[in-house]
């Protein structure tokens, strides 16, 4: 990750971090300045006056620093070279740029800084030092300074990192979640679509004969009305199973299993019970492995869905079921029914095959729908280990 600004991870200045910086500021100002006060007021009390107003004024510029980093630290730093109550706002001055750590700025504005502090104490020598002794405590003073801001603007930076990642890290588990939330919400509505069309097309289905046949028998009426309470209940009792998902915080089931390939030639058989024509051709190899039950699930939803659609919009026609697999190349469906005449009276969203489509994708498969001539087709493959 690039390096971020010197201007992100720099701290907001309150008023106890101004306080305390103008207090640091008096005190190097006045160590720097009471020694050589004397001697500044023996040779001419206007240098003196001049020193004040000189570090006067940069204790107003250096509430800039921030806003104008280098040249605030060059113009300080050379006003160090003649003021000594400029030495205080120099020093802050300095390392607020040296925590930007920027090596062009810190060389350029270190050697002013040096240069100016070995003017300061050569025109003015403390306790008679020599040029040397002046010489060694300026360098290390200087280093000292820029490394102490270097080394600020190294733990600032870190701090803002490690904050930046967690922040970040929370976020994207909060996209995950919300991820997660709306995969499961998805799944939930594949599940309930697959489950409950199925049902409630055998419902419409019977109602309408109810409807339209008079020359039912009081024996057939009360059985189909049967039938349709029968249904009624599954319907019912499916969405419970589907909608305890959400009531439970564990996620998990604890009515009927989900269907596998297994339970394919039931739902073939209770098709035919209601009077839907299907032919199964079941190819998979029944001395063979047992086809996994998330691939099976998915065969089922799929034959599943073409009884629903065959029931909506092709009554009476014949369905023929297709279905070859083995573990090296998948399982492959084909459904087949002649196409129907004439608008359906079974209302539909035309989610079924969208919701297939996603969960056959999901399961590394795919599922395609179209026309053949006077027929419909319903093409899918899934892979066996899912």
């Amino acid at each position: 990750m690039d390096r971020p600004a010197p201007e992100e991870y720099q701290p907001p200045l309150r008023l106890w971090s101004h306080a305390w910086r103008l207090v640091l500021m008096v005190a190097i100002s006045a160590v720097a300045w009471l020694p050589v006060s004397s001697d500044q007021e023996r040779i001419s009390e206007l240098w003196v006056m001049g020193d004040l107003l000189l570090g006067a004024i940069c204790f107003v510029l250096v509430f800039f620093r921030r806003r104008w980093p280098v040249p605030i630290a060059l113009v300080l730093s050379l006003a160090s070279a003649v003021s000594g109550t400029a030495s205080g706002p120099a020093v802050l001055a300095v390392v607020s740029l040296a925590t930007r750590r920027r090596w062009r700025e810190v060389a350029l504005v270190g050697s002013v800084a040096f240069a100016a502090s070995q003017f300061f104490s050569t025109v003015l020598p403390t306790n008679g030092d020599s040029v040397w002794v002046s010489l060694s405590v300026n360098v290390v003073a200087t280093a000292a300074v820029l490394a102490w801001g270097m080394y600020i603007g190294s733990r600032r930076e870190l701090i803002w990192t490690l904050r930046n990642r967690a922040e970040r890290a929370e976020s994207e588990q909060e996209l995950r979640v919300e991820q997660a939330r709306g995969n499961e919400r998805a799944r939930i509505a594949r599940e309930m679509h697959d489950v409950l069309a199925h049902r409630i097309s055998q419902i419409s289905m019977y109602a309408g004969a109810l409807a339209y046949r008079e020359d039912l028998t009081p024996a057939e009426t009360r059985a189909s009305a049967g039938v349709i309470r029968d249904q009624a209940h599954e319907a019912l009792t499916d969405l419970r199973d589907v909608l305890g998902v959400l009531r439970d915080d564990t996620g998990e089931r604890h009515s009927a299993p989900q269907p596998t390939y297994a339970d394919l030639a039931c739902l073939v058989a209770e098709a035919r019970d209601s009077g839907l024509r299907v032919e199964l051709e079941d190819l998979v190899p029944e001395d063979g492995p047992r086809v996994p039950d998330a691939a099976g699930r998915t065969v089922y939803r799929i034959v599943q869905e073409g009884m629903t659609n065959v029931r909506k919009h092709a009554p009476g026609a014949l369905l023929t079921v297709r279905i070859t697999g083995t573990p090296e190349d998948g399982i492959d469906v084909v459904l087949r029914n002649p196409l129907g005449f004439g608008p359906t009276q079974t209302p539909g969203a035309g989610l079924g095959l969208v919701g297939l489509t996603e969960r056959a994708e999901l399961r590394g498969g795919r599922l395609e729908a179209r026309r053949d001539g006077s027929m419909f087709v319903l093409h899918g493959w899934i892979p066996w280990s899912t």
